[in-house]
């Protein structure tokens, strides 16, 4: 067993709504759409158009700036929609799923016979090769460059995260695949971290062609960035791309199967879940199938695609994104409290100071909501980023920088090593009630913008 890395700082938000490990419906959509906006940078080249006809793996988007990669439909069916917002920009293409699939055939072939060319062109070809992220800055991996290593995080500790060793228990053997086939595209090897409390038992530890990694402590010690800057923080000039463990396994299947495959176990959770557990989803499917799980007569439920930290608000008519295997349905705060701030025996309330009593029940769940208890406030320096923040950085003067867009500033105090996931603890706890992730976005697209 490697040594153990324990982080002390971190926080573990005690939300209710936890999904029970049992998949209760296999969902056979309707629609389901393919989304442009899940990818940081993207500039989308429509491919199709109303009315036509696509396979699973069928291209409908393409990058403009690499032509070559390609993102393709997650069902086949007939293309029903196309979505733009402002200025025309493409939001959604939605597509009527067939009750029969029927997938593009990309070939089964040994990944020990391909060279790094061959497997980049089968990724790209495939609309697999988004599931690389590049960091610094969180956008699609460039196939021109080359990574100093991949990395893996093989457990989530965000709130509510679907369990991988649940979600993911079949598997294994596409795992295995998807790792040999990135380890193929780097000379630093894949770098897979594990639970320390899960280690033994987890059947991924087992995974070959992999340099492990044991992290203990609370979140985000499941971020891979918080994983990174332990293990090979990242520097002005450095590359590193990371993969989820989910879409490890896709890649897995593509090589395995010829199909492209993004179907998923898709854990269905948060405070207002009606018997929150997993269901058999796909990428792109739509909120309304799983309808059974939620009571929306009220119109008082957020829907969020991913964990309630970092997850996008994609309303009662979304869809699931690219990247998540989690839904979190919580109660949109809209309540007014008179003088909140003056009751401490709010039992009801979590608070990560000794403002109320909740440190007296350190296990008690919370059925929490989005309200803010308050408006932004005053950016005063405070020592609460810290406490949550992992990493050798110093948020506050990153954030400020951010905000007055100073680059040189930014990358003195660490914007390489950081996305927006990285720092929602510290929103979460920010006594300023700062916008934090929507700040340090601002500044990763500025330094996009200025550094290409």
């Amino acid at each position: 067993m490697s040594n153990i890395i324990e982080l002390k700082r971190g926080l573990n938000i005690p939300i209710t709504g936890s999904a029970v490990q049992k998949a209760k419906k296999v969902i056979i959509p309707d629609v389901v759409a393919a989304k442009p906006v899940d990818f940081r940078g993207l500039i989308p080249r429509l491919l199709v158009k109303e009315g036509d006809t696509v396979l699973a793996g069928s291209p409908v988007f393409a990058d403009k700036v690499s032509p070559d990669i390609l993102f393709t439909s997650p069902v086949s069916g007939t293309v029903t929609e196309i979505v733009r917002g402002e200025k025309r920009k493409l939001l959604e293409i939605r597509i009527k799923a067939d009750k029969d699939q029927k997938y593009e055939d990309f070939g089964t072939e040994k990944v020990a016979s391909l060279d790094e060319a061959g497997i980049k062109a089968k990724l790209m070809k495939s609309g697999l090769w988004p599931a690389l992220v590049q960091r610094p800055y969180g956008i699609v991996a460039r196939p021109t460059d080359t990574p100093k290593a991949i990395f893996i995080s093989a457990f989530s500790t965000a709130p509510l995260a679907a369990c991988p060793e649940y979600a993911l228990r079949d598997e294994f053997e596409n795992i295995q695949t998807g790792v040999n086939v990135l380890q193929k595209l780097t000379k630093g090897g894949v770098h897979m971290s594990f639970n320390s409390d899960n280690y033994s038992g987890t059947p991924f530890h087992k995974l070959e062609n992999i340099t492990p990694h044991i992290f203990g402590g609370k979140h985000p010690a499941g971020n891979v960035g918080v994983q990174i800057s332990h293990i090979s923080p990242i520097a002005k000039g450095d590359v590193v791309w990371t993969v989820s463990l989910l879409m490890t396994a896709a890649i897995g299947k593509l090589f395995n199967t010829g199909k492209y495959d993004v179907s998923r176990l898709v854990a269905v959770t948060g405070p207002k879940a009606i018997e929150p557990s997993y269901v058999k989803g796909i990428a792109g499917m739509s909120m309304k199938d799983i309808a059974e799980y939620y009571d929306n007569s009220g119109n008082d439920i957020r829907f969020i695609s991913g964990d309630v930290l970092t997850g996008s608000n994609i309303g009662k008519d979304g869809f699931l994104g690219f990247f998540d295997n989690q839904v979190t349905l919580i109660k949109e705060g809209n309540e007014h409290e008179l003088f909140g701030w003056a009751k401490p025996f709010r039992t009801s309330q979590f608070s990560t100071s000794h403002t109320y009593f909740s440190w007296l029940t350190p296990k008690k769940k919370y059925e929490m909501d989005t309200n803010l208890h308050g408006g932004p406030r005053a950016f005063v320096m405070s020592d609460v980023y810290s406490k949550v923040l992992p990493m050798d950085i110093y948020p506050v003067y990153l954030i400020k920088a951010c905000m007055t867009g100073d680059i040189d500033k930014m990358e003195k105090f660490g914007i390489y090593e950081v996305l927006e996931e990285d720092l929602a603890l510290c929103e979460y706890v920010c006594p300023s009630k700062i916008e934090i992730q929507s700040i340090l976005s601002d500044g990763i697209n500025l330094m996009m913008k200025e550094m290409a």
